[in-house]
């Protein structure tokens, strides 16, 4: 039998009115009733009628986060965090498609269907800013991703241009000077493969080396063959290089097997350093040196300025908060 917040006052001794302050977690509620109300949530095993509770509020109980390739781990490590900070809410979270092309994340920036979520995030590499800005419908968005600044709405920012820029640095500090770029992007969505390569030619022009084109690899998605693929042009063009930067660790996965391949040694040979700090290059072989953000930060901050447009002021101009990348050298440039 399901119990109701009238069985459980009773078994507490207070009223239905003490019982609903606690578990919206209200804090002028007196220490000894509190524990008395929560041992009675706990001895009738009572959860809250969430769904009762959204109707009264005018909410669904639901947000959506919205990233370009649902199987990308990076993007797939951000939805874990989201759904685990979302949960601690009682949110449930619906995971959409936004990248390929302009008319998904103009979809998802219209509104992911009129009424169905309370709120949206959207992920690294989706719309622009001017998609965002034709939206109508009013759901509260948060940007993940990208550097921060003003902008239609609030935002988790990552300042990818000086993290690409760092890790062009400890390449060229291990005396590295044919330095490559791989995983540009064609797509104009692809914000964060402009910033990195930004920071790529900064680092160059900061060590006085000259900007070689030839060195600069486009790919037409960030996955491990692309990687292979990019290298193996690299290798087969004459122009080789002596240290690669991927803008994404799938990418450099992609690049280590390549490198393998043609006999070539990493470190020794060519360095390897990619981006993102994906689970699979701690235990890749050799280990991979990568840029990280700390994403279980960024995924609780989002949902923590979802909540409070949800829940507060609309109107109020939009917030950035900025979370700090930091290198990770491993064996990639290292060695062993």
């Amino acid at each position: 039998m399901r119990h109701r917040l009238k069985d459980v006052a009773e078994r507490a001794g207070v009223s239905v009115k003490t019982v609903s302050n606690v578990v919206n977690g209200y804090q002028h509620v007196r220490p000894d009733t509190r524990a008395r109300v929560e041992r009675a949530i706990a001895e009738l095993n009572y959860r809250p009628n969430l769904s009762a509770r959204n109707l009264r509020k005018g909410r669904t109980g639901v947000i959506a986060l919205a990233g370009p390739e649902l199987d990308v781990p990076a993007f797939a490590e951000l939805a874990r965090h989201v759904v685990t900070a979302a949960a601690e809410r009682g949110w449930t979270v619906l995971v959409d498609r936004a990248g390929g092309g302009p008319a998904p994340p103009g979809r998802v920036a219209a509104g992911i269907g009129d009424h169905l979520v309370d709120g949206l995030i959207v992920g690294p590499s989706t719309p622009t800013a001017g998609h965002l800005a034709g939206r109508d419908d009013g759901t509260p968005v948060v940007l993940v991703g990208g550097p921060g600044g003003p902008g239609p709405a609030d935002h988790v920012a990552t300042d990818d241009a000086a993290a690409a820029r760092a890790a062009t640095a400890h390449l060229i500090s291990l005396g590295r000077r044919r330095v490559a770029a791989i995983g540009v992007r064609p797509t104009p969505e692809v914000a964060a493969a402009r910033l990195r390569l930004a920071g790529y030619a900064a680092a160059l022009a900061a060590a006085g080396i000259a900007h070689d084109e030839r060195l600069v690899v486009p790919v037409p998605a960030w996955r491990r063959a692309d990687g292979a693929a990019a290298v193996r042009h690299l290798l087969t063009s004459g122009v080789r290089p002596d240290a690669v930067l991927c803008l994404t660790d799938t990418l450099a996965l992609g690049a280590l097997r390549a490198l393998h391949e043609a006999g070539l040694r990493v470190p020794g040979d060519v360095a390897v350093a990619g981006f993102d700090d994906i689970e699979d290059g701690r235990f890749s072989v050799p280990t991979l040196t990568t840029v990280a953000a700390d994403r279980e930060r960024v995924a609780r901050l989002a949902v923590a300025l979802l909540a409070d447009r949800i829940d507060g002021d609309r109107s109020a101009p939009p917030r950035t908060l900025t979370v700090p990348c930091r290198l990770e050298p491993r064996e990639s440039t290292l060695g062993r």
